[in-house]
């Protein structure tokens, strides 16, 4: 009786209106994360700053707000399992990575609310604020003019993002930012100017006040069926004739290869058992986006099934490593070419 019961709530869970599922941050674990994040704004001593917290359909502040968006599901594992299932990638998976997310939007309420990007200083330091906003940006990796906080080396998206990515870092208690890029000596700046103007910002007046919020939960009248149905429209055609690498990575059930003796395994399944650290940590290094990823993996399993692709049990470690490689070179071709393939 238990398992028709949990389909049926997770049935409603998905198809009813996210405003009328009951979010909130009160009772949730993230209750106690933001009062250790509050714990580290009041170390800062900006008497006069003391930054919001709602959900919303992803972290974020509003320009001019001091209110810090939160994922909404991050309020329930429920919703955390959907959405590792239809987007394969969480951002915000422990208390830790919370509370990174937590200090980069920090940055934001502090840039907004007492106007640092209208500085020469900061400007020189970051660039101007009216640079365009690109959603799709191509990222230098290990680049040493930018700290590293948030993965896909969000610093390089745009200079309000490098400011609040060099707070976050300045910010991180126990963190030695000084050794840690004293080898980089544009970030170094950047952090060593964050370090005078946190100082002198405890003096300040605030220039920004508002309490503004974007999509908040309560007022979502769409369905997590609806929302994920969205976030799928305009993907880019994944690029064909992937059969010749997965045959060259894997055997055809009817014809081994490899003089190995052990039982072969389907490829689809190691595939697609590595999904969500491929998720993960391509979007890491490369900054290809998790939900990129995530469509690429599933179809080569599902090409790999098709093709009936196969490996020697013992042979599992070098078959991982060489998806990895593959997926991590398909991922970079496509963050520098803006397609998978030349």
């Amino acid at each position: 009786m238990a398992e028709p019961q949990a389909r049926f709530q997770e049935a409603n869970l998905r198809t009813e209106r996210i405003r009328d599922l009951g979010l909130s941050i009160e009772g949730t674990r993230l209750e106690s994360v933001i009062t250790e994040f509050q714990a580290e704004v009041s170390a800062l001593e900006l008497s006069h700053l003391r930054p919001t917290f709602y959900l919303s359909t992803e972290w974020g502040v509003v320009f001019g707000s001091q209110s810090i968006a939160l994922p909404f599901y991050l309020a329930r594992p429920e919703l955390e399992a959907i959405q590792v299932e239809q987007v394969g990638h969480l951002e915000g998976a422990g208390r830790a990575e919370i509370l990174r997310y937590l200090r980069h939007e920090f940055g934001h309420v502090v840039n907004y609310a007492y106007h640092l990007f209208e500085s020469e200083e900061w400007v020189r330091q970051f660039g101007s604020i009216t640079q365009p906003y690109m959603e799709e940006y191509r990222p230098k990796p290990f680049s040493r003019r930018f700290v590293r906080h948030l993965p896909g080396w969000y610093a390089q998206k745009h200079p309000d993002e490098d400011w609040a990515e060099t707070l976050a870092v300045w910010m991180t208690p126990k963190k030695d930012w000084r050794k840690t890029y004293k080898s980089w000596p544009t970030a170094l700046a950047k952090l060593e100017y964050c370090d005078r103007i946190m100082v002198e910002l405890r003096e300040r007046a605030l220039v920004e006040t508002a309490q503004d919020r974007d999509e908040d939960v309560g007022e979502l009248a769409y369905s997590l069926q609806e929302y994920y149905s969205k976030l799928d429209q305009g993907q880019d055609a994944l690029p064909p004739g992937l059969e010749g690498a997965l045959t060259a990575m894997f055997e055809d059930i009817d014809a081994p290869e490899s003089a190995s003796t052990e039982a072969r395994k389907p490829a689809s399944a190691l595939l697609r058992g590595m999904e969500r650290d491929l998720v993960a940590n391509v979007y890491l290094w490369t900054g290809h986006f998790p939900e990129r990823t995530r469509a690429l993996v599933r179809q080569l399993a599902l090409r790999a099934e098709e093709l009936q692709q196969v490996y020697p049990a013992d042979q599992e470690t070098r078959q991982r490593i060489a998806i990895t490689t593959f997926v991590t070179a398909l991922a970079m071709n496509h963050v520098h070419r803006g397609s998978y393939l030349p």
